[in-house]
């Protein structure tokens, strides 16, 4: 079959000289657009990228490495979500469709890139442990009392009641904490999106789950935050992932190509 689409990783301002490769290998090129604009595309000739999940996942991690080495060598780059692919029309190429969307949706993808430009995405999940988080309050201490001397029987129904409790408590602590450490993440960061698949450990409530964008050199002011939370809070739970390039805040204008996020949909 000949390759009479393209697939999609990301929108690029003066793309580096050498692409490399992409998912299973495919050679990268760019095509160009208005002024210093570019897509970074590989020659596709089939439908999305599906399969048995270990085959998803390595080409999901494929094109994420793309993503992460355009963004590292040529600094800005507005990530495609997996599995944007243009097709052709009755009445144009895929890379003269894609050039004609680059035409027309030239403003917005530079002002875009521009707000992205030094930026860095970096994703933040704050989750109380229930025993430690809960452990203090009255009630509890009441409920631990309850047990002692208890018949085996009685105890388990008891601390089953106690489990209930702890996470009752927790969860409403949770909420409370929740305006105020985000108000802290707010304050040092452009942007804040919710994560859309939070994963806090068992046995935690969880306060919240963000992605962040800010100046690269803010990291350590992110740390620093998370470091004072932590020090406030010893029920805590911490993650603190990143660099990344700015997938949660790339926002590709238009239907065609489709935005991002149309994981496993062929445009056309």
């Amino acid at each position: 079959m000949t390759a009479d689409r393209l697939y999609l990783y990301g929108i690029v301002t003066s793309p580096p000289t050498d692409l490399g490769t992409g998912i299973d290998d495919m050679s990268l090129h760019a095509i160009a657009g208005p002024q210093d604009l570019a897509a970074v595309v590989h020659e596709h000739d089939g439908g999305p990228y599906q399969g048995a999940d270990a085959d998803v996942e390595r080409w999901v991690v494929e094109h994420s490495a793309v993503v992460e080495r355009v963004w590292r060598t040529g600094g800005t780059v507005l990530p495609a979500s997996f599995n944007v692919i243009i097709a052709p029309t009755a009445q144009t190429t895929a890379q003269r469709r894609l050039q004609e969307w680059l035409e027309d949706h030239a403003e917005p993808l530079r002002a875009r890139l521009a707000a992205l430009t030094g930026r860095v995405e970096l994703r933040v999940e704050i989750a109380l442990d229930h025993h430690r988080a809960a452990e203090q309050h009255p009630d509890v201490v009441a409920a631990r009392a309850e047990l002692e001397d208890r018949p085996p029987g009685v105890q388990r129904l008891l601390r089953k009641r106690l489990d209930h409790l702890e996470r009752d408590i927790t969860e409403a602590v949770a909420r409370d904490r929740d305006t105020d450490y985000r108000r802290r993440l707010e304050a040092i960061s452009d942007e804040l999106a919710e994560n859309r698949r939070p994963r806090p450990d068992p046995g935690t409530a969880l306060v919240l789950s963000v992605s962040l964008l800010v100046l690269a050199d803010a990291v350590q002011d992110v740390g620093l935050v998370l470091t004072a939370v932590q020090d406030e809070e010893p029920a805590a739970r911490i993650r603190f992932l990143g660099p990344w390039p700015p997938y949660s805040f790339a926002d590709l204008p238009g239907q065609d190509p489709p935005e991002a996020g149309s994981t496993g949909r062929t445009s056309g």
